[in-house]
Protein backbone atom coordinates (compact mmCIF):
# COMPACT_ATOMS: atom_id res chain seq x y z
CA UNK A 1 0.00 0.00 0.00
CA UNK A 2 1.40 3.40 -0.99
CA UNK A 3 1.22 5.63 2.09
CA UNK A 4 3.10 8.91 2.72
CA UNK A 5 2.60 10.59 6.10
CA UNK A 6 -0.62 8.67 6.61
CA UNK A 7 -2.04 9.78 3.27
CA UNK A 8 -3.27 7.32 0.66
CA UNK A 9 -3.90 8.16 -2.98
CA UNK A 10 -7.02 6.45 -4.31
CA UNK A 11 -7.55 6.06 -8.06
CA UNK A 12 -11.18 5.67 -9.12
CA UNK A 13 -12.53 4.33 -12.39
CA UNK A 14 -16.04 5.59 -13.10
CA UNK A 15 -18.68 5.83 -15.75
CA UNK A 16 -21.39 8.40 -16.29
CA UNK A 17 -24.16 9.58 -18.54
CA UNK A 18 -23.11 13.18 -19.12
CA UNK A 19 -26.40 14.37 -20.60
CA UNK A 20 -27.54 16.38 -17.59
CA UNK A 21 -24.14 17.73 -16.54
CA UNK A 22 -22.10 20.76 -17.59
CA UNK A 23 -19.07 18.48 -17.92
CA UNK A 24 -16.46 16.91 -15.68
CA UNK A 25 -15.10 20.09 -14.15
CA UNK A 26 -16.78 21.90 -11.28
CA UNK A 27 -18.57 25.01 -12.62
CA UNK A 28 -20.87 27.70 -11.33
CA UNK A 29 -23.43 27.34 -14.14
CA UNK A 30 -24.58 23.77 -13.45
CA UNK A 31 -23.88 20.38 -11.89
CA UNK A 32 -20.64 18.60 -12.77
CA UNK A 33 -19.27 15.09 -12.28
CA UNK A 34 -16.37 16.37 -10.16
CA UNK A 35 -18.76 18.23 -7.88
CA UNK A 36 -20.93 15.16 -7.31
CA UNK A 37 -17.92 13.03 -6.34
CA UNK A 38 -16.61 15.68 -3.97
CA UNK A 39 -20.03 16.01 -2.33
CA UNK A 40 -19.98 12.29 -1.52
CA UNK A 41 -16.50 12.52 0.00
CA UNK A 42 -17.48 15.51 2.14
CA UNK A 43 -20.55 13.67 3.42
CA UNK A 44 -18.69 10.43 4.09
CA UNK A 45 -15.37 11.76 5.40
CA UNK A 46 -16.60 15.07 6.87
CA UNK A 47 -14.04 17.24 5.09
CA UNK A 48 -13.46 18.89 1.73
CA UNK A 49 -11.41 16.63 -0.54
CA UNK A 50 -10.46 17.56 -4.11
CA UNK A 51 -10.98 14.96 -6.82
CA UNK A 52 -8.68 15.28 -9.84
CA UNK A 53 -9.90 13.83 -13.14
CA UNK A 54 -7.94 12.37 -16.05
CA UNK A 55 -9.81 14.47 -18.60
CA UNK A 56 -12.25 17.35 -18.64
CA UNK A 57 -15.14 15.93 -20.64
CA UNK A 58 -17.46 18.64 -21.99
CA UNK A 59 -21.14 19.14 -21.31
CA UNK A 60 -23.17 16.20 -22.59
CA UNK A 61 -20.16 13.92 -23.10
CA UNK A 62 -20.20 10.48 -21.46
CA UNK A 63 -17.59 8.20 -19.93
CA UNK A 64 -17.21 4.45 -19.55
CA UNK A 65 -13.69 4.58 -18.14
CA UNK A 66 -12.97 8.02 -16.70
CA UNK A 67 -10.32 7.98 -13.97
CA UNK A 68 -9.88 10.32 -11.03
CA UNK A 69 -7.79 10.40 -7.87
CA UNK A 70 -8.05 11.86 -4.39
CA UNK A 71 -5.89 11.78 -1.27
CA UNK A 72 -7.17 10.70 2.12
CA UNK A 73 -6.04 9.64 5.59
CA UNK A 74 -9.17 7.53 6.02
CA UNK A 75 -8.69 3.84 6.86
CA UNK A 76 -11.56 2.82 4.57
CA UNK A 77 -10.25 -0.02 2.36
CA UNK A 78 -9.96 0.98 -1.28
CA UNK A 79 -12.29 -1.78 -2.47
CA UNK A 80 -15.09 -0.34 -0.32
CA UNK A 81 -15.11 3.05 -2.03
CA UNK A 82 -17.26 1.94 -4.99
CA UNK A 83 -19.98 0.87 -2.55
CA UNK A 84 -19.68 4.15 -0.64
CA UNK A 85 -19.89 6.31 -3.76
CA UNK A 86 -22.64 4.34 -5.50
CA UNK A 87 -24.85 4.51 -2.42
CA UNK A 88 -24.84 8.32 -2.58
CA UNK A 89 -24.17 9.34 -6.18
CA UNK A 90 -26.95 10.17 -8.65
CA UNK A 91 -28.03 7.16 -10.73
CA UNK A 92 -26.27 8.45 -13.84
CA UNK A 93 -22.81 8.28 -12.20
CA UNK A 94 -21.22 5.02 -11.00
CA UNK A 95 -17.78 4.17 -9.60
CA UNK A 96 -16.72 0.78 -10.93
CA UNK A 97 -13.41 0.33 -9.12
CA UNK A 98 -10.97 1.94 -6.70
CA UNK A 99 -7.37 1.14 -5.86
CA UNK A 100 -4.48 2.54 -3.83
CA UNK A 101 -1.77 3.88 -6.14
CA UNK A 102 1.68 5.40 -5.61
CA UNK A 103 1.51 9.05 -4.46
CA UNK A 104 3.33 10.17 -7.61
CA UNK A 105 0.56 8.86 -9.86
CA UNK A 106 -1.66 11.69 -11.07
CA UNK A 107 -4.94 10.86 -12.80
CA UNK A 108 -4.30 13.44 -15.52
CA UNK A 109 -0.54 13.93 -15.79
CA UNK A 110 0.41 10.24 -15.45
CA UNK A 111 -1.93 9.12 -18.23
CA UNK A 112 -0.04 7.81 -21.25
CA UNK A 113 -3.08 7.81 -23.51
CA UNK A 114 -6.84 7.79 -23.85
CA UNK A 115 -9.36 5.93 -25.96
CA UNK A 116 -12.52 7.68 -27.12
CA UNK A 117 -15.57 6.21 -28.84
CA UNK A 118 -18.01 8.14 -31.01
CA UNK A 119 -21.34 6.49 -31.83
CA UNK A 120 -23.68 7.31 -34.70
CA UNK A 121 -27.24 6.12 -35.24
CA UNK A 122 -27.30 5.91 -39.04
CA UNK A 123 -30.93 5.11 -39.71
CA UNK A 124 -33.50 7.31 -41.42
CA UNK A 125 -35.47 7.97 -38.24
CA UNK A 126 -33.78 8.22 -34.82
CA UNK A 127 -34.33 5.69 -32.04
CA UNK A 128 -35.63 7.14 -28.80
CA UNK A 129 -33.49 4.85 -26.64
CA UNK A 130 -30.31 5.96 -28.41
CA UNK A 131 -30.79 9.71 -28.36
CA UNK A 132 -28.75 10.24 -25.19
CA UNK A 133 -25.73 8.24 -26.39
CA UNK A 134 -25.72 8.40 -30.22
CA UNK A 135 -25.50 11.20 -32.74
CA UNK A 136 -28.18 10.78 -35.40
CA UNK A 137 -27.20 11.01 -39.07
CA UNK A 138 -30.19 10.13 -41.31
CA UNK A 139 -28.25 9.91 -44.60
CA UNK A 140 -26.38 6.69 -45.35
CA UNK A 141 -22.72 6.88 -44.38
CA UNK A 142 -19.98 5.16 -46.36
CA UNK A 143 -17.92 3.72 -43.51
CA UNK A 144 -15.20 2.49 -45.88
CA UNK A 145 -14.60 6.01 -47.13
CA UNK A 146 -14.60 7.22 -43.53
CA UNK A 147 -11.90 4.68 -42.69
CA UNK A 148 -9.82 5.79 -45.65
CA UNK A 149 -9.85 9.36 -44.36
CA UNK A 150 -9.27 8.17 -40.79
CA UNK A 151 -6.07 6.44 -41.86
CA UNK A 152 -4.59 9.83 -42.79
CA UNK A 153 -4.90 10.97 -39.17
CA UNK A 154 -2.92 8.13 -37.61
CA UNK A 155 0.58 9.12 -36.51
CA UNK A 156 2.11 12.38 -35.31
CA UNK A 157 0.72 15.57 -36.88
CA UNK A 158 0.01 19.19 -36.11
CA UNK A 159 -3.72 18.93 -35.34
CA UNK A 160 -4.33 22.69 -35.01
CA UNK A 161 -7.12 22.47 -37.61
CA UNK A 162 -8.86 19.91 -35.38
CA UNK A 163 -8.92 22.16 -32.30
CA UNK A 164 -11.77 24.43 -31.27
CA UNK A 165 -11.10 28.03 -30.30
CA UNK A 166 -10.52 28.55 -26.59
CA UNK A 167 -8.19 25.64 -25.94
CA UNK A 168 -5.05 26.30 -23.92
CA UNK A 169 -2.03 24.27 -24.92
CA UNK A 170 1.65 24.88 -25.61
CA UNK A 171 1.64 22.77 -28.77
CA UNK A 172 -0.96 21.42 -31.17
CA UNK A 173 1.21 18.46 -32.19
CA UNK A 174 -0.41 15.18 -31.14
CA UNK A 175 0.06 11.47 -31.85
CA UNK A 176 -2.82 9.16 -32.70
CA UNK A 177 -2.12 5.44 -32.38
CA UNK A 178 -5.31 4.26 -34.08
CA UNK A 179 -8.51 5.58 -35.66
CA UNK A 180 -11.08 2.95 -36.59
CA UNK A 181 -14.52 3.12 -38.20
CA UNK A 182 -16.87 0.14 -38.03
CA UNK A 183 -20.50 -0.56 -38.83
CA UNK A 184 -22.92 -2.96 -37.14
CA UNK A 185 -26.32 -2.72 -38.77
CA UNK A 186 -27.41 0.91 -38.50
CA UNK A 187 -24.74 1.78 -35.92
CA UNK A 188 -21.46 3.38 -37.03
CA UNK A 189 -18.70 3.58 -34.44
CA UNK A 190 -15.53 5.67 -34.50
CA UNK A 191 -12.77 4.64 -32.08
CA UNK A 192 -9.75 6.85 -31.48
CA UNK A 193 -6.69 6.16 -29.32
CA UNK A 194 -3.96 8.72 -28.78
CA UNK A 195 -1.47 10.04 -26.30
CA UNK A 196 -3.32 13.32 -25.77
CA UNK A 197 -6.05 15.41 -27.37
CA UNK A 198 -6.82 19.05 -28.09
CA UNK A 199 -10.00 20.87 -27.09
CA UNK A 200 -12.93 19.29 -29.02
CA UNK A 201 -10.44 17.38 -31.18
CA UNK A 202 -12.34 14.08 -31.22
CA UNK A 203 -15.68 15.75 -31.95
CA UNK A 204 -14.14 17.70 -34.85
CA UNK A 205 -12.61 14.46 -36.12
CA UNK A 206 -16.01 12.78 -35.87
CA UNK A 207 -17.70 15.64 -37.72
CA UNK A 208 -15.04 15.47 -40.43
CA UNK A 209 -15.35 11.69 -40.79
CA UNK A 210 -19.14 12.03 -41.02
CA UNK A 211 -18.58 14.51 -43.83
CA UNK A 212 -16.26 11.95 -45.47
CA UNK A 213 -18.98 9.32 -45.06
CA UNK A 214 -21.27 11.58 -47.08
CA UNK A 215 -18.55 12.04 -49.74
CA UNK A 216 -18.33 15.76 -49.00
CA UNK A 217 -14.62 15.87 -48.17
CA UNK A 218 -11.61 14.17 -49.75
CA UNK A 219 -8.07 13.14 -48.84
CA UNK A 220 -6.54 16.24 -50.43
CA UNK A 221 -8.62 18.52 -48.22
CA UNK A 222 -7.62 16.64 -45.07
CA UNK A 223 -3.94 16.83 -45.93
CA UNK A 224 -4.31 20.53 -46.77
CA UNK A 225 -6.01 21.18 -43.41
CA UNK A 226 -3.17 19.47 -41.56
CA UNK A 227 -0.62 21.49 -43.52
CA UNK A 228 -2.32 24.90 -43.30
CA UNK A 229 -3.92 24.45 -39.82
CA UNK A 230 -7.17 25.76 -41.35
CA UNK A 231 -10.17 24.71 -39.25
CA UNK A 232 -12.61 25.90 -41.94
CA UNK A 233 -11.56 23.12 -44.31
CA UNK A 234 -12.93 20.42 -42.01
CA UNK A 235 -16.35 19.21 -40.92
CA UNK A 236 -18.46 20.63 -38.09
CA UNK A 237 -17.99 19.75 -34.45
CA UNK A 238 -20.10 16.61 -33.96
CA UNK A 239 -22.79 16.47 -31.28
CA UNK A 240 -21.56 15.89 -27.74
CA UNK A 241 -24.09 13.11 -27.10
CA UNK A 242 -22.23 10.65 -29.34
CA UNK A 243 -18.89 10.93 -27.53
CA UNK A 244 -17.62 8.69 -24.75
CA UNK A 245 -14.30 8.65 -22.91
CA UNK A 246 -13.84 4.90 -23.02
CA UNK A 247 -10.55 4.33 -21.25
CA UNK A 248 -7.59 6.12 -19.70
CA UNK A 249 -4.27 4.30 -20.10
CA UNK A 250 -1.54 4.24 -17.43
CA UNK A 251 1.84 2.55 -17.34
CA UNK A 252 1.64 -0.66 -15.33
CA UNK A 253 -2.13 -0.48 -14.71
CA UNK A 254 -4.24 -2.94 -16.73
Amino acid sequence: MAVVGGHKRILLTLEYDGTDYCGWQRQANGPSIQEELEKVLKTALLKDIAVMGAGRTDAGVHAAGQCAHFDTVSNIPADKYPFLFNAMLPRDICVSSARVVPPALHARFSAIGKTYTYRIDNRRQPRALKKRFFSHIPLLLDEKNMQGIANLLVGTHDFAAFAAAGGKTRTTIRTLDAVGVTRSGHDVTITVRGSAFLYNMVRIMAGTLIKAGLHKIDEHTILLALQTRNRLLLGPTADACGLELTRVHYEGIP
